[in-house]
């Protein structure tokens, strides 16, 4: 074995080697970067190449240890279960899945038999071996394993060689990388098993999901399992019916949310402090039609880029699609009339309900739903105001998520692989949400890739009280709407210019909003947010008039308030009304009838004797500042 020299971690080293693992030192190292290039260890080496090694308690090794685990769990299933037939297995967010067709639905005490094998399997230490075959040959191989699915993904790639792994006796087509060998992999959990159709069309065969998770050590598995269990307490579907916030209905169809009355006001009260919020920046409030003829949406590009997520009707012969966004009808908007520099920046907004086609396999709750409301704005400025524009929305954002309590970080999402626009329009925009971003002093991170069809964006992900990241706000600078419905402002000059657009939204999905804060607060909303604020409630029927005085005092000033006045225990009560988490029971016994007060019971435990006046300031006290 030769000499060479290679760059690793920065530092040059020059030692004797033909691989990656042959210069890498480090046993938690499972995978490296060569040249920019994502390799498993064994990947040969000829000298000069840069290497950065990559560890399990990285993104990147954490997204490859799943994505192996995920072929480990593969081997189990087609050692217990033989007649499987596996189709895909890829690393998630949160761990991975594989989909198998199987003759029978899999039983929890399967998933159990196959965690075992999966062990047994690790324990072996089997290498992971990348083997790169003509893909021709790769389809005679696996019609010769029995496995169609994998032929029909080889038949539909158009490349002259494929990649195989192999793991023992198991193969796999796949691009890699993976750990060097199944022993690398001590720290996983078989979770949950769901159907799903293949390549996620309803009109295929439905296969068995099983979704796990992995971790470079016990530890961190622990702690996110107990986290799991956390949120198994949170969910808003259960906390949602519990609660009586909203429901789904079969006869509704799937993603249609019905909201119930604590629920409505839950959501009253996010759209008004919302609207509230752009009134004092500056901002009209606008409304557009929930459809609007196909020729609208084929000038936005929406009939090329988006047509298979709307839906669409037919109306005295014209073809309608009901709006997935609400960006076409501000751009109307603006069309209509002649505006000069002097009035921009325009600000529309809306808090608009969007209808999106989402298969019904992937609709869940709150979270995703086919009809759903935007806080949707658009502000048309001019280009010299486009930085000062963009950091009032970051300002924006930040003050909104300091009250609902939320920390969050940003990212930039660049262009798709589908896209309007060219190159340099979409630079030009990606340069200037970056620059609004280091003009604040914010770090961010690149999402290369998952932008929207139209223009690069910041996303917004904000972190709930168990630590799990969600998506609400986004800040889209477009270029390109503008110069598709030819918008346009007279400049100071005279002459017609071309105004940017921003598109924003501060909640995102107000539904999705919603479930966010119900699993964020587990249902006890602080008191400005919650549906019921007080409960009033007597002990015996002497003070049954004073509190029917008390609660019609209190709803006067408009507090939201219940009453309470059954023949029950009031440790009953008292009990009953803590489950539907209600921020404050007022008891009242003969003292507090004698006294013309209240004995406040706050949620947490505490409690104490005060007047009428003193609780509806301290209530208000919790009201929010704009």
């Amino acid at each position: 074995m030769s000499e060479i020299s290679v760059s690793l971690d920065g530092k040059s080293i020059v030692a004797e080697g033909s691989s990656v693992r042959d210069f890498v030192r480090n046993p938690n190292v499972i995978a490296a970067r060569v040249d920019g290039q994502l390799v498993d260890l064994s990947t040969p080496l000829t000298g000069g190449e840069t290497i950065e090694t990559i560890t399990a308690d990285s993104a990147e090794g954490l997204d490859i240890l799943r994505h192996s685990t995920a072929h480990l769990m593969a081997e189990a299933v087609m050692s217990l279960f033989p007649e499987a037939r596996p189709t895909i297995g890829p690393a998630t967010a949160d761990g991975f899945y594989y989909d198998f067709d199987v003759p029978r639905a899999f039983a929890p005490e399967d998933l159990a038999a196959i965690e075992k094998k999966m062990e047994e399997i690790a324990a072996s230490d089997k290498t992971f071996v990348r083997r790169v075959i003509a893909r021709t040959e790769a389809i005679k191989l696996f019609a010769a394993k029995g496995e169609p699915y994998k032929v029909e993904i080889l038949e539909g790639i158009d490349a002259a060689e494929v990649s195989l792994y192999e793991q023992g006796a198991f193969v796999d087509l796949c691009r890699g990388p993976h750990v060097p060998s199944t022993g690398k992999l001590k720290a996983f959990k078989l979770l949950s098993v769901a159907g799903a159709y293949w390549r996620g069309d309803e009109k295929n065969k439905m296969l068995q999901r099983i979704y796990g998770t992995a971790f470079g050590d016990k530890k961190q598995l622990k702690s996110y399992l107990n986290m799991l269990e956390e949120a198994k307490k949170r969910d808003h579907r259960k906390l949602g019916r519990e609660l009586g916030l909203f429901m789904l209905s079969e006869e509704a169809g799937p993603g249609l949310i019905l909201f119930q009355p604590k629920g409505g006001m839950l959501r009253y009260l996010v759209e008004e402090f919302d609207r509230k919020v752009h009134l004092k920046r500056g901002y009209d409030i606008v409304y557009g039609p929930n459809m609007l003829r196909d020729k609208a949406w084929q000038i936005s590009g929406h009939m090329d880029y988006y047509k298979e997520n709307m839906y669409f009707t037919v109306i005295d012969e014209q073809s309608y699609a009901i709006k997935p966004m609400n960006c076409v009808s501000h751009l109307l908007m603006y069309r209509s009339q002649v505006r000069s520099y002097r009035d921009l920046p325009l600000r529309f907004f809306e808090l608009g309900t969007v209808t999106r086609h989402e298969k019904s396999g992937v609709v869940h709750g709150l979270m995703r739903a086919r009809q759903f409301t935007q806080d949707d704005a658009h502000i048309f400025c001019r280009p010299d105001q486009l930085q000062d524009e963009i950091i009032g929305v970051i300002d924006m954002v930040h003050d909104v998520m300091q009250v609902f309590g939320f920390e969050y970080h940003m990212e930039i999402s660049t262009k798709p692989a589908k896209a309007v626009g060219s190159d340099e329009i979409w630079d030009m925009a990606t340069k200037a949400l970056k620059e609004a971003l280091d003009r604040k002093g914010l770090p961010y991170e690149i999402n290369e890739g998952d932008g929207a069809f139209y223009g690069p964006k910041i996303d917004v992900k904000i972190k709930d009280a168990i630590g799990r990241e969600w998506q609400c706000a986004t800040i889209q600078c477009d270029f390109n709407l503008p110069e598709r419905f030819d918008i346009s402002y007279v400049g100071a000059d005279g002459e017609k210019h071309r105004p940017v657009m921003l598109h924003r939204v501060i909640l995102g999905s107000v539904e999705r909003f919603l479930g966010v804060l119900i699993e964020h607060y587990a249902g006890a909303f602080p008191v400005w947010l919650a549906p019921v604020q007080a409960v009033v409630m007597n002990i015996t029927d002497d003070q049954a008039e004073y509190a029917k005085q008390v609660a019609d005092r209190l709803k006067a000033e408009g507090l939201r308030i219940e009453t309470d006045l059954r023949n029950e225990k009031v440790g009953f009560k008292i009990r009953e009304h803590q489950l539907m988490k209600v921020p404050y029971m007022l008891v009242i016994g003969d003292r507090e009838k004698q006294d013309s007060t209240v004995n406040v019971r706050e949620r947490g435990g505490d409690q104490r004797t005060m007047t009428v006046d003193e609780f509806i300031q301290q209530v208000r006290s919790a009201e929010p500042r704009l």
